[in-house]
Parts: C-alpha cells; structure tokens; sequence
C-alpha cells in the first residue's frame, strides 16, 4: 500500500482530531518513529487544550445588549444578528486552535476573584482585570512551546534588559527568582492595548514554568491592590504599581504561585 506523505497540515488536523481514523494510524506510525516530532506535536495538543480552556466560555456568554435590539427589527436584522453570532462562536473556536488567539486579547474581559462581574464592575476595574485576562492568554500561548518560548535567551540578558527598556521606554529587568527555586529562560516583546509590554519566562528543575508580564500603560488604574485571578488551568496574581502593571502567571497551586509573586513584588519594590 502506498502512504500519502505526511505535511505540517496533517499534523494540525491530527490534533485537532479532524483526521479519519485510517488516516490517524497512519500519522500515528509516523510519530512512534519519530519522537522529537511527537514531542512537538504533544506541546500543540496541550497548547491547544489551555486555549479552548481560556475561550470555550465566550461562548456561553450572554448576547451583548447592542445585538440584542436587533431581535425587535426587520428580517434583514434578523438576519445580520444570525451571521454576527455565527463569526463570534466561530472566532472563539478559531482562537482555540493555536497561537492566533493573541489577536483577540485586548476584547474579552477576565473573571478574576474580588472583582465585580466584567459587566458591572467600574471601567478601572475592568481595565485591571483585562491585566490579568491578557498576561494569562500570553502565558498559554508561549510557555508551552519548546523551541523558541522567548525571543531573547537569559544567556543574553544585558542584550534583553536594553532591548526590553528601549521598546518600553523605561529601564525594566527581570527579578531573580533562584532562591525561590526558578531560573530565567529568557524574554520577549508583546502588543499591549496601546503599545508595547514585556514578558520575562522561568523555570524550575523540574521543567514548570512561569511568566512575568510587564505592561506600561497602566497611568489610568489607581486600585494598587494585590490581586488573584483564575483564567482556565492558568493562575494570576497581580498589582499596579504607578504606570506599571504586573501580573505572574502559571499552571500551578495557588499558594506556591502567591510565595513566588511575593518574592517578586519585594524585588520590583526594592529597585524603584
């Protein structure tokens, strides 16, 4: 029997499980014999999984009100409400899919705990907890990835320190975390909701990660509060700081995330 050859494209739809399973076995034999491929295909599954974890509820999501009026109008309303919920539910199954869900970080809001529900709570409040839905998303989307999760390596960090401030405009370094048992990978640079903001990856021995994200443009938020948010499998603890916003996030219990986020909210004290 001849064996069709297997294309990147086979592989993002055997983890997205659109394959017929003659087709499946096939890429099956094909990763068994190839473990740095099936490594790499592991990392996509699992980065697939926490983006459907983070988006999946923007579809049981309420209809915004502004949509809603459109279902006491004509026919033809009707009809641009049926087409304006199917992009909706179809971009928030698409985010799931992979890295493309960054796009999209700036427009759903978190549900971080001691916050007011995104539809009630204060715009401050929102714009606080919109820190912590978009460190998480960040979070999901690079810390799995094995080969390049940073732009800049920690064997290069002077380099990273002063391409990281220059992008920002205001001198940032990556605080140590080694006594709390987590070395620095590395850096990367990201969209903000009006420009640039920083993320700075760790690990520890076992190989779990974290990510500080580092964001300027917090001037508009006076609550200074420390704060805890849980978006999917990803947990948050975060503050504002003057224009800066801090957020730590990872896959990990809460108080050992809380002991790591205290070590590094001392450190960003002490260097201001």
């Amino acid at each position: 029997m001849n064996h069709l050859p297997v294309t990147e494209a086979d592989l993002h739809a055997y983890v997205d499980g659109l394959l017929p399973q003659s087709r499946r076995a096939e890429i099956d034999s094909y990763l068994a014999a190839r473990p740095v491929e099936a490594e790499r295909i592991n990392v996509y599954r699992e980065q697939s999984a926490r983006l459907r974890a983070l988006f999946e509820p923007v579809l049981d999501e309420p209809i915004p009100p502004q949509l809603s009026t459109l279902s006491a109008q004509p026919a033809a309303a009707h009809r641009q409400l049926w087409r304006l919920q199917r992009y909706t539910a179809g971009l928030a199954i698409a985010l799931a899919g992979g890295a493309a869900g960054w796009g999209l970080h700036g427009q759903t809001q978190s549900s971080p705990m001691f916050l007011p529900s995104s539809a009630t709570a204060p715009a401050p409040a929102r714009n606080v907890a919109a820190l912590a839905h978009q460190a998480a998303i960040a979070h999901a989307v690079y810390s799995p990835d094995v080969r390049r999760p940073v732009e800049i390596s920690a064997d290069q960090e002077e380099q990273l320190v002063a391409w990281l401030s220059k992008r920002i405009g205001t001198p940032i370094r990556p605080p140590r975390l080694g006594k709390q048992g987590y070395e620095l990978i590395g850096g990367r640079l990201l969209p903000g909701e009006s420009g640039p903001v920083a993320q700075f990856m760790y690990h520890d021995a076992t190989g779990r990660r974290l990510t500080l994200y580092v964001s300027t443009e917090q001037t508009h938020n006076k609550d200074t509060g420390f704060r805890f948010a849980q978006e999917g499998p990803i947990n948050v603890f975060y503050w504002i700081d003057s224009k800066f916003g801090y957020a730590l996030s990872a896959g990990m219990d809460r108080g050992e995330l809380a002991r790591v986020a205290g070590a590094v909210y001392e450190q960003l004290e002490k260097t201001e």
